[in-house]
């Protein structure tokens, strides 16, 4: 019994694995499809701030999320520096929603 146990349990831990995988996946290829990566990388810093960056500044602050939807939707000048970021209007407010949710996800 207790072999059933752990097989199930190493089967959906395998299963949200790749789940997980395949939806960073899938924000890393929306992310390139709205031109995100043109100004910005997960790991270094191009035009703007790497994911990672935005994700640890904004680590555990409330609201995190609906600002930077925002800043994704509507663009943002200061936060990071002089060059501003330009508004997305390619990208809808779920999209938006999304990819903010991903980046914050990519905190190291």
């Amino acid at each position: 019994m207790k072999k059933a146990v752990f097989a199930a349990a190493l089967a959906a831990a395998a299963t949200l694995t790749m789940s997980s995988a395949f939806a960073a996946e899938d924000m890393l290829a929306l992310a390139k499809s709205k031109n995100c990566l043109a100004c910005h990388a997960v790991d270094k810093k191009l035009v703007g701030p790497s994911y990672q960056e935005v994700a640890a500044k904004y680590a555990g602050k409330p609201g995190a999320v609906d600002t930077l939807s925002k800043a994704i939707l509507h663009g943002v000048s200061g936060v990071w520096g002089p060059v501003p970021m330009p508004a997305n209007p390619q990208v809808t407010p779920a999209q938006a929603k999304q990819l903010a949710e991903w980046v914050l996800s990519l905190k190291k």
